[in-house]
């Protein structure tokens, strides 16, 4: 006996990878989004990091001399923001 409360589904077509449903269609667009957006060309990972002692470098150096290392009982490292007599 079949359940009153249960709706049928609707047979759906499958073509290629994703099926012709929203969440299929929503899922072959955030694909093609990912391959555009998340995969940048990276260059050589083993190449040394280039410092070019520009505004924007001398900022972010300023910016972390603000910070100190800490280290809790469980050997987990954190940041934590000097104090203005500190600086």
């Amino acid at each position: 006996m079949p359940d009153s409360r249960k709706h049928p589904e609707a047979p759906v077509q499958k073509t290629g990878e994703h099926e012709h449903s929203v969440l299929g269609k929503f899922m072959d667009a955030t694909e093609r989004a990912a391959k555009i957006l998340v995969f940048p060309h990276r260059g050589d990972i083993s190449a040394p990091v280039v410092h070019k002692h520009d505004e924007y470098e001398e900022a972010s150096e300023e910016e972390l001399r603000t910070f100190e290392v800490e280290t809790d009982s469980e050997g987990h490292h954190y940041a934590v923001r000097k104090s203005d007599e500190e600086r």
